[in-house]
């Protein structure tokens, strides 16, 4: 049986929780920060701007080149998904997909509107819990990928948004001891202190735009690397400006340290 590391927050409790949310509760971390076999499991939130996976592979592969050849990246979508749409027996089994050793790491991506009621967060728990044993059956260890809200124009827009979601996916990582990567924390961090990045796509205030998948792709790095992004130099075959890279590496990075409570 894997043990988990548990880290106290910190600076992240003033920053972004509310007095009735899961303030007194750990954040936990990954056992082992080299992982080399991860599965991608999501929607299109994972696939836009040529994938995450991708990013976060090109990410790994230049701060940690010993390990590149031994990388192998996967990624599992469906369009408009929630968690429940995903047959992760079929997943774990990596044969099926083209695998021969089992994953390290499987990273869940819940739909974008899961958190926004009662009925769809219970029914989130419960996909967690009963997909986390399936994960961990196969010795596998596992990730929450916190999704990022919605603006304008999205219909469905909400300041309130981003606390829902944050509450729903810390519920459901301290409930079955997994870690959170606070992606949507990063996306509100950014819009707070750089309103005019444009991290969504602008016709539908949903989905990622290619700014907003890298400083996703970021927050994914840091968090299951326990490495900063900062200072790395992909930026995607010279599409992501410099200035740009430096300030999404840099809200990544003061968001995973806030939200872990890293002092390094």
């Amino acid at each position: 049986m894997k043990k988990y590391i548990f880290i106290t927050v910190l600076s992240f409790l003033t920053l972004f929780l509310n007095s009735d949310s899961l303030a007194d509760e750990p954040i936990k971390a990954l056992e082992n920060q080299r992982a080399n076999r991860i599965l991608f499991v999501g929607n299109s939130y994972l696939y836009y701007n040529d994938s995450l996976h991708n990013h976060v592979r090109r990410m790994a592969a230049e701060r940690f080149p010993e390990n590149a050849k031994l990388s192998v990246y996967k990624s599992a979508t469906i369009g408009g998904s929630k968690l429940s749409h995903h047959n992760l027996h079929y997943l774990m089994g990596t044969e099926n997909i083209g695998v021969k050793r089992n994953f390290e790491l499987v990273i869940l991506q819940g739909g974008s509107s899961e958190p926004l009621s009662e009925d769809s967060r219970q029914a989130f728990y419960h996909q967690v819990e009963e997909k986390a044993g399936i994960i961990r059956a196969r010795g596998s260890e596992i990730a929450l990928y916190m999704t990022h809200a919605y603006v304008e124009p999205h219909k469905a827009s909400d300041s309130n948004m981003i606390n829902l979601i944050k509450r729903t996916y810390l519920k459901a990582g301290d409930d079955n001891n997994i870690l959170v990567i606070p992606v949507g924390l990063a996306f509100a961090r950014a819009y707070e202190r750089y309103p005019d990045l444009r991290l969504h796509k602008v016709f539908d205030g949903s989905h990622p735009s290619l700014l907003g998948t890298y400083l996703a792709a970021c927050v994914v790095f840091a968090s299951i690397f326990n490495s900063s992004s900062v200072g790395l130099t992909y930026d995607y075959f010279d599409t992501i400006s410099d200035d740009n890279k430096i300030v999404l590496q840099d809200i990544a990075d003061k968001t995973v340290a806030d939200f872990y409570g890293r002092q390094d």
